[in-house]
């Protein structure tokens, strides 16, 4: 195996477990705030919700 093919594969793993952290990352705040919070899943997306975190931390 060239140097450049297997340099090429290790950036494509890496990209793909970052992609599948965000992924998940989204996944699990969805089912925090929709399951466990009682709220609508896709709420979560929210400016309004994500602008009162702000102000909460602010």
């Amino acid at each position: 195996m060239s140097a450049t093919r297997y340099i090429l594969i290790t950036l494509l793993k890496i990209v793909v477990v970052i992609l599948l952290v965000m992924l998940l990352f989204i996944i699990g705040m969805m089912i925090g705030y929709g399951v466990i919070g009682g709220g609508k899943p896709f709420s979560v997306f929210s400016h309004d919700l994500w602008n009162h975190i702000y102000t909460f931390f602010k």
